[in-house]
């Protein structure tokens, strides 16, 4: 897909973002919030934020960062006047963040719409702090499933409309390590569109596993960075 032209339909989309996708998938972007369990003071990073129709589900009290790439879909988040949301113009393919920023990612309707959704996913888990939650509700293909040449066809066609069907969440996901799988269940048309609550997992160093099996107390600092495996 690629970025000029997706960026071009959704600033056509903007003005009336809110009523083809809102009160249709309401249902399903507040369970998404629901699963992140969020606390006050919390860090949540919502990358292709929109017209920031996830807002009104997220607690108050959270610290809350939406990003995206369309000046109009962020000019509508900023009307609906939520307190304690700081609205970024930001490729969620290139996070500007530092390593483990953020305790919680909201991935709502990014995956198969951004040009590259391996790579947000990637930017986001980087983003995400060891021990934290990353939710997803997205449309992607049935694990397993061939590609026929009548749905790539109808693929191209949709994605004329800024959205790729044909995207498998298993390849998306294939660039992310310490990931352990919590839900996968229907979103939206019957299961067409999935919910997914990943967790970051903590990975201990050869000291802290010492520590453990001797018996002795870790305390752990989630803001240390985790890489190839090690921290």
């Amino acid at each position: 897909m690629n970025a000029s032209i997706n960026q071009d339909i959704y600033r056509y989309y903007a003005p009336i973002y809110d009523q083809l996708f809102g009160k249709p998938m309401q249902k399903s972007r507040r369970r998404v919030v629901e699963l992140l369990a969020l606390q006050p003071g919390e860090r949540l990073l919502v990358p292709g934020i929109g017209t920031g129709l996830d807002l009104p589900y997220i607690p108050e009290g959270v610290r809350i960062t939406g990003a995206d790439t369309i000046p109009e879909m962020l000019s509508k988040a900023r009307r609906k006047g939520r307190d304690g949301v700081n609205l970024v113009l930001m490729d969620a393919q290139h996070l500007i963040y530092r390593n483990a920023t953020f305790d919680a990612v909201l991935l709502n309707m990014i995956l198969s719409v951004a040009p590259n959704g391996k790579k947000v996913c990637e930017e986001a888990w980087r983003v995400l702090r060891p021990g934290g939650r990353l939710v997803i509700f997205d449309k992607f293909l049935s694990e397993g499933s061939r590609i026929s040449r009548f749905r790539r066809i109808l693929g191209w066609g949709i994605s004329k409309l800024g959205l790729d069907p044909n995207r498998s969440l298993s390849e998306i996901l294939s660039g992310i390590t310490q990931v352990e799988f919590v839900v996968n269940e229907p979103g939206w048309l019957h299961g067409q569109f999935r919910i997914i609550l990943l967790i970051k997992q903590v990975v201990l160093s050869k000291t802290d596993l010492k520590l453990k099996k001797r018996g002795g107390c870790i305390e752990l600092d989630p803001n240390r960075q985790v890489k190839n495996n090690q921290y």
